[in-house]
């Protein structure tokens, strides 16, 4: 005779979830336990994997290490959406309900992964697989002006000059054109009723 439980299946799901949670905190716990306490500046610095950790942590630094880890993370997402795809579609129930129904999911398969293909050759002409960018070059035309000349220009050390009014005449004059104009009165419109 088959007897009834007293734990229901949301019961046995909550004691499980309870007994990781203690699992968890009690590891935490064994460690703090356990573990040396002798701090020194090495051991307080922060790890930045195998680099030198010198200067502020408030530094700029390239986005390209978000931009590679965003594109492996979705490319990665996607092919986990093959996984069930290759498990349900490859099924001979399926198939021999309805023959259509394996061609519909390979096309549909090839579908999803020429969008993915398209947007990895967007990624890559992009430049952004390229981890360490090639050196930029300087367009190069054909004018009639030599190089050297502009090698010139941009080397002279140009001293600016104090800027002055002139005499003193001079700025009272730009001062008194300068006034705000006295206020004016506007043209105000006045609507005359038609006569009848």
């Amino acid at each position: 005779m088959i007897e009834p439980t007293q734990i229901t299946e949301f019961g046995k799901v909550f004691i499980y979830l309870v007994m990781g949670i203690l699992f968890v905190l009690f590891t935490f716990f064994l460690g703090w336990l356990v573990a040396l306490r002798k701090p020194n500046p090495v051991k307080l610095s922060s790890y930045e994997c195998g680099e030198e950790p010198t200067g502020s942590s408030w530094i700029q630094f390239n986005s390209r290490f978000y931009v590679v880890a965003l594109i492996f993370l979705l490319f990665d997402v996607e092919m986990v959406f093959i996984f069930p795809w290759a498990t349900i579609f490859s099924q001979e129930i399926l198939l021999a309900a309805d023959s259509r129904w394996g061609w519909l999911s390979l096309i549909e398969m090839f579908i999803f992964i020429g969008i993915l293909l398209i947007g990895l050759m967007y990624v890559w002409k992009k430049g952004d697989l390229n981890w360490i960018r090639p050196e930029s070059v300087l367009p190069s035309c054909q004018g009639r002006v030599p190089m050297a000349m502009y090698e010139k220009i941009n080397d002279t050390k140009y001293t600016v000059k104090e800027f002055n009014f002139g005499s003193g005449s001079e700025q009272a004059a730009i001062q008194v054109e300068n006034k705000p104009a006295a206020a004016r009165h506007f043209f105000r419109p006045q609507f005359k009723k038609p006569s009848e």
